[in-house]
């Protein structure tokens, strides 16, 4: 059920391994309905769930001009070094938690490696993926896949203002993937070359920057509790002074506590307006806000809520799931939340005949019509809804015996285990409500 695939487990996985492939960023079937789930929810709750939001799709590729202005291309960079003992590569600053990568050193720490001299000096790298656009490759084709999806939004800003009739305080939302050239990708999810992010961008008057960061801090905190996510696991953690980017004058993350500590979901940034002043400074097209009512001219502050899909989706994942005790057996469980689970309704027969199946069938085919829906007719209908339960499907419909006699089917719950009778004319009501669509 895992989100993400590592180990070579589709298709001629470790052929595309042995390539150099990077396989986290694989989802299987389970795990791509899963990561669909959450950019549904969240774009459910940022765009169409307000007034004040609207959507947008910038492009991956963009001009070297864009990230000059934003500072990508000056100051987008990491500390490199090179071992001359094993030929590794490190980030100088990320030396603490490597390991050497000669067999001989037996896993030793790379600190003892540059104490014992074997590092060169550290120079700069940059962490844009750097290609080229058109026939002919040469400096004035050159182009980057972006490193964020917040730049195309601010570089859109005028052409949203003027076609959405949109004013501050406004949102711009976007869902996309993003691209980084990192020096040693690793820690499963946490750092990954090519990641998909979920972000907005909120352009509010200058005076007002500080009310609505707090309101998209709880905001977004709220989110992820509103979908099933325990409290206890969650914290908000303020951004020390030294901590901030250069462009933003407050921080805070919402962190989650992971088996293996707390790591971060999401980030709340009040980048004040120094993203539409670069892009004005640098194209030379004014990027100000016209206000009706007082008759003024000026530049948004900015509130961004960012936050990580393979992250957010590891997180519901990794809360979600139960090993429960019961009398005779031990249950896996998944309690994702109905908006995120992968299957909706499973649909089963309780028997391989007397016209079970085909009645199973036509339930099957009448469901899909609105949701996803998984069938099954394999095994003992209690295995059916163990295997059913391991992967978080919210609600099992069975067909028995007595459909036949009043048309009603057993629907059975996946958190309390509890079954009861529905006839068939109330079916997709019932389950409407149990999956809140």
């Amino acid at each position: 059920m895992a989100a993400t695939v590592g180990t070579g487990t589709t298709a001629g996985g470790d052929a595309v391994q042995a390539a150099g492939t990077d396989l986290r960023n694989v989802d299987g079937p389970l795990g791509v309905e899963l990561k669909k789930n959450v950019k549904d929810a969240w774009w459910r709750a940022m765009v169409h769930a307000r007034k004040d939001v609207v959507g947008l799709d910038s492009a991956i590729l963009q001009r070297p001009e864009v990230w000059k202005a934003s500072g990508h291309v000056d100051g987008f960079s990491d500390p490199l070094v090179d071992c001359r003992e094993c030929k590794a590569r490190f980030r100088e600053d990320h030396l603490d938690d490597a390991v050497c990568g000669n067999k001989a050193f037996n896993g030793r720490k790379a600190t003892k490696c540059r104490d014992a001299g074997f590092f060169t000096e550290p120079r700069q790298f940059n962490l844009m993926f750097e290609t080229h656009m058109g026939p002919v490759k040469d400096s004035a084709s050159v182009a980057y896949l972006r490193p964020e999806t917040a730049q195309g939004i601010f570089i859109n800003f005028t052409n949203v203002t003027n076609s959405s009739r949109v004013k501050p305080p406004f949102g711009i939302a976007q869902i996309g993937k993003s691209f980084r050239n990192e020096i040693t990708p690793g820690n499963f999810i946490f750092r990954t070359r090519e990641f998909e992010q979920m972000e907005m961008e909120y352009f509010v008057p200058p005076d007002e920057w500080e009310k609505w960061y707090a309101y998209w801090r709880d905001r977004r905190y709220q989110w992820y509790v509103d979908l099933g996510m325990r409290k206890e696991k969650l914290r908000i953690r303020d951004h020390e002074s030294d901590e901030l980017a250069h462009y933003a004058n407050a921080c805070v993350d919402v962190e989650y506590e992971f088996p293996f500590g707390w790591s971060e979901l999401e980030g709340i940034a009040s980048r004040t307006d120094f993203d539409l002043k670069q892009h004005e400074e640098h194209s030379g097209k004014e990027m100000k806000f016209f206000d009706d009512q007082s008759k003024s001219h000026y530049h948004p502050y900015v509130i961004e809520p960012a936050a990580g899909v393979d992250r957010a989706t590891l997180a519901f994942l990794v809360d979600a799931y139960e090993e429960e005790q019961l009398e005779k057996e031990k249950r896996t469980v998944l309690h994702l939340h109905p908006r995120l689970a992968p299957v909706k309704v499973a649909v089963f027969p309780l028997v391989k005949k007397d016209g079970m199946p085909e009645r199973a069938h036509a339930i099957e085919d009448d469901l899909r019509r609105w949701t996803n829906v998984f069938y099954d007719e394999s095994g003992a209908v209690g295995r059916r809804y163990r295997r059913q339960d391991e992967v978080g499907t919210p609600i099992c419909v069975t067909v028995d015996g007595q459909t036949a006699e009043d048309n009603s089917v057993t629907l059975r719950d996946r958190d309390s285990m509890e079954q009861r009778r529905v006839n068939l004319d109330a079916l997709e009501g019932e389950l409407r409500r149990s999956l809140e669509v």
